[in-house]
């Protein structure tokens, strides 16, 4: 079994900083993309970070110089630093994995149970 688990969300004033963290567990043999998602109330989930297995990074636009997007491979887990935060980044930020399942040498894609972000005005 694997399993994803998100944490670091809150309430947070605009203009203020979170740091989301994102573990993978259970019988992983390696990560190839680790993503942030969020989803708005009433909004489709939207891919808001990017990291592949060598560090390459890609943002959506609206972050794009305020979110940063790092991993720890041998923790299998990921992060998203959030700074200079706006009420329109609120929403549940879920966290997206493709990784190789050790039991069958097979890349799968998981999700996380996502976080809720809160950015008050």
């Amino acid at each position: 079994q694997v399993q994803l688990v998100e944490s670091g969300g809150g309430l947070v004033q605009a203009g203020g900083s979170l740091r989301l963290s994102c573990a993978g567990s259970g019988s992983i043999r390696s990560i190839n993309v680790m993503n942030w998602y969020r989803q708005a109330p009433g909004k489709q989930r939207e891919l808001v970070a990017t990291i592949d297995s060598d560090g390459g990074t890609d943002y959506e636009d609206s972050v794009k110089g305020r979110f940063t997007i790092s991993r720890d491979n041998a923790k299998n887990t990921a992060y998203l630093q959030m700074n200079s935060l706006k009420p329109e980044d609120t929403a549940v930020y879920y966290c997206n994995a493709r990784l190789v399942w050790s039991m069958d040498g097979r890349e799968y894609d998981y999700w996380g149970q996502g976080t809720q972000v809160t950015v008050s005005s």
